[in-house]
């Protein structure tokens, strides 16, 4: 009786007990995955609604209030980005006619220039066109840094979004006019915006494209935004289908954006 009350208070789980056991881990993993998509999800509705959205509405705000874009002249005013500073190439009018051989004027942006702009160059004094007009900028990261954002990637490692502003001449790749551009975005991040901003996601269609990704074929269907997350930021070219850099530990490949302005 002794052997074999011993024997019974060995017993091991059963087969049911263990697929049991099997389907609740697969379901608390399964959870986890899924909640971390869900968080970047929302982080990148907050980058949108608490940021682009923000700059878009200071730099309307910038327009109601000085009655130009953000560094135009308001005594001779050319409707661009930074017109004050504004430059004629040789033969090119100063303003109306023909501007496909303008110069453009420097982008501004604050600090320095952001990161894969394809401008040449840039004026760094964002902060002090809007403190001028006493307009209130977004929060961004920090004090000193509204034009700045932070977020974490797909691989959990830091990356920053910066916000410049631009005059397009007629003829840009990725569409004329002023443009907000966006840097610093990983290309999972760039298509949810261009899908929250345009409706879809489409590189070189809409209000919100790729930065260089021309819009030359009419009346076809769209494109990839070029750069995918399984790329790194050593990549030689953005791809969108390449997944030679797929490192669960590598920095995720940045895209720049451009958004067209209302004014």
């Amino acid at each position: 009786m002794k052997h074999q009350a011993y024997k019974k208070s060995q017993g091991g789980f059963t087969l049911v007990e263990m697929s049991i056991v099997l389907v609740i881990i697969g379901l608390i993993l399964g959870a986890v995955s899924i909640g971390k998509d869900l968080q970047r999800d929302a982080e990148y509705s907050k980058i949108k609604q608490k940021f682009v959205d923000q700059w878009v509405q200071s730099y309307n705000a910038y327009y109601k209030r000085a009655g130009v874009v953000v560094g135009d002249s308001q005594s001779q005013p050319r409707f661009m980005v930074n017109g004050e500073d504004y430059a004629a190439a040789a033969g090119a009018p100063v303003s109306g006619g023909d501007m496909t051989a303008a110069t453009e004027p420097n982008a501004i942006c604050q600090g320095v220039k952001a990161p894969k702009m394809t401008r040449a160059d840039a004026d760094v004094d964002l902060h002090a066109f809007f403190d001028r007009l006493g307009i209130r900028m977004p929060p961004g990261r920090a004090e000193g840094l509204e034009d700045r954002y932070l977020y974490l990637d797909s691989n959990g490692n830091p990356q920053e979004v910066q916000v410049c502003f631009q005059w397009n001449r007629p003829g840009t790749a990725e569409g004329s006019g002023n443009v907000m551009v966006l840097a610093g975005l990983t290309p999972d991040l760039a298509r949810t915006l261009d899908q929250m901003i345009d409706g879809k996601a489409d590189a070189r269609e809409g209000n919100f494209r790729q930065q260089g990704v021309a819009n030359s074929t009419g009346g076809v269907a769209g494109i990839e935004w070029v750069g995918n997350n399984a790329q790194d930021q050593t990549a030689a070219t953005a791809s969108a289908t390449d997944v030679t850099d797929n490192q669960d530990e590598d920095q995720v490949i940045t895209l720049v954006a451009v958004y067209k302005m209302n004014q």
